[in-house]
């Protein structure tokens, strides 16, 4: 809609029934002059209090349950001229520090002076009974915050910035905000504020920036590798870097190279040489990579002492258990009962959980206090399951610390230690980088760390391969099981997963067992079995839930099997439209109550409830949860993921998808009964072994392949690996030499 096509409202804020903080939409009630009700105005407004005089711009709507609304595209504020408007105002607790009663003895004393004393000479506030020169200074400081936060809004509203973002552009320059951003735009899209780059390069040609500006420039190689940190990369090659951002900036090649000279003088970036090439990094990631490096062979060295025999305890296990342990598993005890650092890994069947009991059991033997911990709760959940022993996610773990503002950091850290005499650390393979350097720095110096994991699997979804690099480094402590246990080599989904690890074809012609293959020669053929599995034939067959049990994966979003579509497709099929059953649009999907959804990113914010009365914070990326309610008035949905149900924003639904079919990636981490694998029209780049593997190895008990073979046997065949910038494996080399050294 164009701006002369919307409507002009005026009028002062009588009520706020509804507020985010994080997205900043708002439910209000105004009152206009010469209308004899109030209008109810709905959309995005940041720091809106109750006594507010506003202008704005939009449309109104009717709303199917609650009649006419006004939704504001552009809202402007000026503060309440009159003393009764002060006095609401201030009474809504806008500013803190200022109830009702204060508010009164303020507007009695200045009358429609009030906001004017209180911006320019706050010193005067001391003239009113209860009020000391600290309250009043707090007071001035929070009516400054407010109103600095409008003057960024006012600001950027121009170029359609989102307000949270102005929120957080508050949030780190305050006062300066505006004249910061005027000098240099390209700030916007520094990581912690969460513009990209193109936008803020468009908001800087609006303001007549020129392209060969040293701020364009160096905030593109900046942004570049930031941007590649969501493909794995810690960091990147010089000749890519160069190459890349020249290509987005549009300018000659040598400006980019005196910029990225000029960044690595000034350590805004890390220039590393290493053989032939350079890699360059930003400080945060390149210092973590040192971090762990150091701080493991610091643990490793920290129990270098003569091997002790555990024989006998681990007989007395197996004999308590009623077990056989094989000589790879005993090998896995002992060593990590011996060792500061110890990796554990293995494919599905091989005897992993087996192991990590028994390293638990022995350690609690000889008084050490253990803790469990897996990247995502479905993990935990799973780890907690096997080992019959609380398990935490690492966030969790290392306790989110909300307080500390937009960037995470944890209350576990150097100062405030993990109470632990060991660490397990399951599905290691999904710990990026930045995760493990926190979770190393929550580590006491007397604490060990078990790894455990399967290489094999895909890496972690954040920058870095950690569990390949520490592995190939060969510098720590590390068993690999290989044996398949009887009871798992009875399992299709086990020995065609080794099979495919191993480069071999999987068996697609067995008939009776677990694995399943299921010829499809065209989309529609595919989509149309797969709906009809899920919907019918498994559920009857193996009194599978259509929903819980059953899980898609796929290897892609976009593709007429990727995630989009078929839960399109699935979501028509297993939650159709009904009557009474409240559905809202946003972006390319229909979310409806009774809906199967995933959360796609982390959130700290997010506070959810048990019903035993336990509450707390963050919903996590991958978690998979149901809509239970949607409120369209209050643009509002209620969410249980699990045991835990949180209410979520309508513009909190750009944190979520329809969970019917999923990513192998998102996958990670997670089991289910049944799992389904669209696979047709094999390319490299998606199609590739690892993948399969991972996948497969998410099935308990049932797993079915619906494609063509070719496109089975190719991805076999392609054992591209998940390559990735990084440079951990060499750190850990050189600390090893420097240890030996000294």
């Amino acid at each position: 809609m164009k701006e002369q096509e919307l409507e002009k409202l005026e009028g002062t804020v009588e009520y706020i029934s509804f507020h985010s903080d994080d997205t900043g939409f708002t439910v209000l009630g105004l009152a206009v002059k010469n209308e004899t009700e109030l209008v109810t105005v709905v959309g995005e407004m940041v720091e809106i209090s109750e006594g507010e005089q506003l202008s704005l711009l939009g449309e109104y709507i009717a709303h199917p349950t609650y009649g006419q609304q006004f939704r504001v595209s552009v809202c402007q504020k000026t503060l309440p001229a009159t003393a009764n408007a002060i006095l609401k105002y201030l009474s809504s607790k806008s500013i803190k520090g200022i109830g009702p009663v204060l508010a009164n003895r303020l507007v009695t004393h200045f009358g429609d002076t009030t906001l004017d004393i209180i911006e320019k000479s706050p010193d005067r506030l001391t003239e009113v009974k209860g009020i000391s020169p600290r309250k009043a200074q707090e007071i001035a400081e929070d009516f400054k915050r407010i109103y600095g936060v409008r003057m960024v809004m006012m600001f950027l509203s121009k170029y359609n910035v989102h307000p949270s973002v102005c929120v957080r552009v508050w949030k780190k320059w305050g006062g300066a905000s505006v004249e910061v951003l005027t000098e240099n735009p390209y700030l916007l899209c520094n990581g912690d504020l969460g513009l990209a780059f193109v936008q803020a390069d468009s908001i800087a040609m609006e303001m007549e920036f020129p392209m060969e500006h040293p701020h364009r420039i160096c905030a593109a190689l900046a942004f570049v590798l930031r941007h590649n940190l969501g493909n794995g990369h810690t960091c990147l090659p010089e000749s890519n870097l160069i190459r890349i951002s020249t290509e987005l900036l549009g300018v000659d090649r040598a400006l980019v190279e005196q910029c990225l000279f000029e960044q690595i003088s000034s350590e805004e970036l890390v220039a590393l040489k290493t053989g032939s090439r350079t890699l360059i990094y930003l400080p945060e990631l390149y210092c973590a990579e040192r971090y762990i490096s150091g701080r493991l062979i610091i643990a490793r060295s920290a129990f270098e002492s003569p091997d002790i025999d555990y024989s006998q305890q681990i007989d007395l296990l197996e004999q308590n258990l009623s077990i056989k342990y094989e000589s790879l598993q005993r090998k896995a005890i002992t060593a990590a009962l011996n060792n500061g650092v110890f990796i554990l890994t293995g494919g599905p069947g091989t005897g992993k959980t087996t192991t990590i009991n028994a390293i638990i059991e022995l350690f609690e033997q000889i008084g050490e206090k253990v803790l469990l911990a897996a990247p995502t709760g479905r993990a935990a959940k799973r780890m907690a399951e096997m080992t019959g022993r609380e398990a935490k996610t690492i966030h969790r773990l290392l306790e989110v610390d909300f307080k500390a503002g937009d960037a995470l950091t944890f209350k576990r850290n150097e100062r405030n230690p993990l109470d632990a005499g060991v660490l397990i650390i399951d599905e290691m393979s999904m710990v990026d980088t930045l995760l493990f350097e926190s979770l190393l720095r929550a580590m006491r110096l007397s604490c060990r760390l078990v790894m455990v994991g399967d290489a094999d699997q895909l890496p972690s979804v954040g920058a870095g391969n950690v569990l390949r690099d520490i592995i190939d480094s060969d510098m720590l402590y590390t068993v690999h099981l290989q044996e398949i246990f009887r009871q798992a080599a009875q399992s299709l989904i086990v020995t065609n997963a080794h099979q495919i690890v191993r480069g071999e074809y999987p068996d697609l012609n067995v008939r009776d067992n677990d694995f399943f293959f299921m010829r499809g020669t065209s989309h529609q053929a595919i989509t149309q079995t797969l709906v009809d599995l899920i919907s019918r034939r498994l559920p009857k067959a193996y009194g599978f839930s259509p929903k819980w049990d059953i899980q898609v994966l796929s290897p892609t979003r976009k593709s007429e099997l990727g995630t989009m579509e078929l839960n399109r497709c699935l979501q028509q099929s297993l939650n159709p439209p009904e009557k009474g059953k409240n559905e809202f649009k946003f972006g390319g999907y229909i979310f409806r109550e009774g809906d199967k959804v995933m959360q796609i990113r982390n959130n700290y914010d997010i506070v959810w409830d048990k019903e035993d009365g336990e509450n707390g914070l963050g919903i996590f990326n991958g978690d998979i949860g149901e809509i239970l309610q949607i409120d369209k008035s209050s643009r509002m949905m209620l969410l249980r993921f699990d045991d835990k149900q949180a209410e979520y924003s309508f513009d909190m639904a750009n944190e979520l998808e329809l969970g019917y079919a999923i990513t192998v990636h998102k996958s990670q981490g997670s089991e289910f009964e049944a799992v389904i694998i669209p696979l047709l029209h094999a390319t490299r780049n998606l199609y590739y072994r690892n993948l399969l593997y991972t996948a497969v190895t998410r099935a308990k008990r049932l797993l079915i392949l619906i494609g063509d073979e070719n496109s089975v046997f190719y991805m076999v065949d392609n054992n591209k690996k998940m390559m990735r910038y990084t440079n951990l494996a060499q750190f850990l080399s050189e600390e090893q030499l420097i240890g030996e050294e000294s």
